[in-house]
């Protein structure tokens, strides 16, 4: 019979009792042990032994569990909360661990809010699932064996990403795999809205931790074959015929109550180049076709309607960037959104040439729809580096606003047809051979408001767009391990 060794954060006997009597049950637990950290009290739990510890997800905590890793597995919880098994959880998820052979399983459960009882799903692990935040559920089940050998390997000592590390080089070797059956409840302290969570990388408070995760980050790009030397292909930006220098982008579905501003930031740009504003109004049912026509005296402005109605806003993008009109540099503004000032444009195209590279990315203000700054404020994206940053790229979820692409390249690249991550997409696949450039002074405005495409999203679509986003990972980590051996 296989034998598990539990451990679970404790930080006093109230706390642990009931996630300790649930274990107790199961006839495969060999040992609990207690992970106590610097707040923790000095009460004895009969039938736990205690290890002190000074992080939860430190690579010296991980060092520990391996040293205390005598059973076939390890079952580590990474919250402080009561943790509640299914009837034979435990069970069910060492049979598929043997079964699937697997370095690691992890499952869909419940989350307790008060009183009420939620699905909690999460979805597969593959290749590009390099996220630090990726969510496998706050159970993880791991084969001792690989555990022991992941820990053997560390490099690095981590205070925040050791348990990344570990999940990262078990990966390396062995298979993650999800048991899509719901097998245990614990209670969710982030109760916030998707849209109040997605920014939570780029918080400064947060800084330490997401260098950390990058240095993990890069050394298993290093050791899968993925990573990349900060070498780049030189650009002459000679390439085309172009009438403008530049043209922004705007796709647009019924966005009544934004999509003026949007345009004004864009007509009232001071520029030394020739410039227009291309708004690809996707079949819109609410006003917002009869306000564009408002702005149709200003011949900067190119209206169009698309004949089909199967675009999403990569569809969008790509009408736009092959209109016979579109300028040398393509610059993305959302219908929601305003540039900061006059001096956008400008402060974009001047950073192709300065820094000679295909795509460049500028800094954003999160404000409320009265363009008040809200918290986390200015999102710099600091995590992108010219040394490293297209290696990073992997491991976080955005890019940041507002992109602008050389359009020569975009053109042959072209824009994936969805609404999420297709600009995502295209900062991977550019930064594989190109330079992205960066522009650190705030130049854009991003809205928060209850009709963004991300204010609020339920945990199926949530999972979908994480999904998908893995997917658009694995496919360039492929690329790139492939790109270094045909080098």
């Amino acid at each position: 019979m296989k034998t598990i060794n539990c451990f679970i954060p404790f930080l006093n006997k109230e706390q642990v009792e009931k996630t300790v009597a649930g274990l107790r049950d199961s006839q495969l637990v060999n040992k609990i042990y207690l992970l106590a950290g610097a707040d923790a009290t000095d009460d004895a739990v009969e039938g736990c032994e205690r290890i002190d510890i000074k992080g939860l997800e430190s690579s010296a905590t991980m060092k520990q569990i391996a040293a205390h890793a005598d059973a076939d597995f390890v079952l580590l919880y990474t919250k402080y909360n009561t943790l509640s098994f299914g009837m034979f959880a435990i069970e069910r998820m060492v049979k598929i661990a043997t079964d699937a052979k697997a370095g690691m399983v992890y499952a869909d459960h419940y989350n307790v809010v008060g009183n009420a009882r939620s699905n909690a799903p999460v979805i597969d692990y593959q290749e590009g699932s390099l996220r630090n935040d990726f969510d496998f559920g706050s159970v993880l089940m791991f084969c001792a064996k690989a555990f022991k050998n992941a820990a053997a390997r560390i490099t690095e000592e981590y205070d925040f990403a050791g348990l990344y590390d570990i999940r990262l080089k078990v990966a390396q070797t062995e298979e993650l795999v999800h048991i899509n059956e719901y097998l245990y409840s614990d209670v969710e302290l982030d109760t916030r809205k998707s849209g109040e969570k997605i920014f939570d990388y780029v918080d400064p408070r947060n800084r330490g931790v997401q260098i950390e995760m990058e240095k993990a980050c890069t050394q298993h790009l290093k050791d899968v074959g993925a990573y990349l030397e900060p070498k780049f292909k030189k650009i002459e930006f000679d390439k085309g015929d172009f009438e403008y220098e530049a043209s922004v982008i705007i796709p647009v579905r019924n966005r009544i109550r934004t999509i003026r501003d949007a345009i004004k930031s864009v007509l009232a740009q001071k520029t030394d180049f020739k410039f227009n504003l291309i708004v690809i109004d996707n079949l819109s049912t609410d006003g917002t076709t009869e306000a564009i026509d408002e702005f149709k005296d200003d011949e900067r402005l190119i209206h169009i309607v698309p004949t089909r109605d199967d675009l999403g806003i990569g569809g969008c993008w790509n009408l736009g960037v092959h209109h016979p009109k579109c300028g040398k540099f393509a610059i993305q503004l959302d219908s929601d959104d305003v540039y900061k000032d006059e001096n956008t444009l400008t402060t974009m195209v001047n950073a192709f040439y300065e820094q000679n590279c295909a795509m460049v990315v500028g800094t954003y203000m999160m404000t409320d729809f009265n363009m008040n700054m809200i918290a986390p404020g200015i999102i710099d994206h600091k995590e992108w580096t010219p040394e490293n940053g297209r290696n990073n790229a992997l491991r976080i979820n955005g890019l940041g606003a507002p992109r602008a692409f050389y359009t020569p390249v975009l053109r042959e690249v072209k824009v994936p047809n969805t609404s999420y991550g297709e600009d995502y997409a295209l900062g991977l696949n550019f930064s594989r051979e190109y330079q992205i450039g960066r522009v650190y002074d705030v130049v854009y405005l991003c809205r928060r408001w209850e009709d963004n495409s991300d204010a609020s999203l339920d945990i199926v679509k949530m999972n979908a767009h994480n999904l998908y986003k893995d997917r658009i990972r694995t496919w360039e980590l492929k690329a790139r391990i492939a790109f270094n051996k045909n080098k």
